[in-house]
């Protein structure tokens, strides 16, 4: 297990390197060390290596692919809340409706406008993220009322009626409104393009709380994959459990698609290979599930920038190729065996 953990970490790391030495101009991991070591602690740089490629490294390549990092970390442990919580590997935060509220929050602003008087600058971002947050909010306020017990069944497919009804009235601000269209379409198909070290410093925090508090519920989790009334039969409140850990994997989802838009599918590939690689402990899942969703959002970002280069890909259409078949053979395979 030891060694496993190692080698993930390690290919981590490499990812990391590749991201932030691959394109138009090349550095050499040893150099990225290097400008790395000389702007967080003054050491000096060898010749060789030019003020340009310090500038590509530090100022554009470094917190894109950090942000990158901690944005599949985010998805990725939102995405295995969900399914564990919920008792279905094909659940997200998206099928409950965060993305489609993030989508309407964000509609508001490019469409019609909409900026907060102290922060213009982060209006997208902070409806995005309340809007998100709200829908979930919505969905379990909804769920509760029409079932007690808050039974999986009916949170999911409250989720699924409220994110059509939340994108029926996003298409209709399309209709409505041809301005804007091409720049909300991107954002939904998600981008880390012209991000900066001021995202990935408030990104940061945001996904460190979250994944802290997730992993407290690690043993509370562990119980309720054995069955909600086996885990209330040992003392689990199951309602206050389960409202805790849907609005945190909630507010990390919101939280991120509101800075780099709507990127789908960490969220479902990584928890599933964590999980058929270490098990289904949660105090071994919910860290790798960060690093493994971090790795492959890297390596997503730097496929999206590099393929088509000087044209870049949305970060979103590339996870959404490897993604979607995976989806459809968890999905098929679990038929052929009768879970779903």
């Amino acid at each position: 297990m030891k060694t496993k953990i190692i080698v993930t970490i390690a290919i981590g790391v490499i990812a990391l390197l590749m991201a932030i030495g691959i394109g138009s101009v090349f550095v050499p991991p040893l150099d990225v060390l290097r400008i790395v070591a000389h702007n967080l602690f003054g050491l000096e740089l060898a010749e060789h290596i030019s003020p340009a490629q310090n500038g590509i490294v530090w100022s554009l390549r470094l917190p894109r692919a950090l942000l990158a990092f901690v944005a599949g970390a985010a998805l990725s442990v939102s995405g295995a809340v969900m399914q564990s919580v919920l008792r279905n590997p094909l659940a997200s935060s998206y099928t409950l409706g965060v993305s489609s509220g993030a989508s309407f929050g964000a509609s508001l602003v490019i469409f019609l406008g909409v900026s907060l008087p102290i922060a213009s600058m982060l209006t997208l971002p902070i409806l995005g993220f309340v809007f998100g947050l709200g829908t979930i909010l919505l969905v379990m306020a909804i769920a509760r009322q029409m079932d007690v017990r808050m039974e999986n069944h009916t949170i999911i497919l409250t989720g699924m009626v409220i994110a059509l009804f939340i994108n029926a009235i996003t298409t209709t601000l399309f209709a409505m409104f041809r301005e804007g269209t091409q720049r909300m379409v991107l954002w939904q198909m998600g981008s880390f393009s012209l991000q900066g070290w001021d995202t990935l410093l408030i990104l940061t925090p945001i996904a460190a709380v979250g994944i802290v508090l997730i992993y407290r519920f690690k043993m509370e989790m562990d119980v309720m994959t054995f069955g909600e009334e086996q885990a209330q039969g040992i003392g689990v409140n199951i309602r206050r459990v389960k409202l805790a850990l849907l609005i945190i994997a909630a507010a990390l989802t919101g939280g991120t698609i509101a800075f780099v838009g709507i990127i789908g599918f960490v969220d479902l590939v990584a928890p599933h290979i964590v999980r058929k690689i270490f098990g289904a402990a949660h105090r071994i899942v919910i860290p790798l599930s960060a690093v493994v969703g971090g790795t492959f959002m890297v390596l997503a970002d730097l496929v999206a920038r590099t393929v088509t280069a000087p044209v870049e890909l949305p970060v979103g259409a590339v996870t959404a190729i490897i993604g979607a078949p995976f989806f459809a053979y968890v999905f098929f395979s679990r038929r052929k065996k009768g879970v779903v």
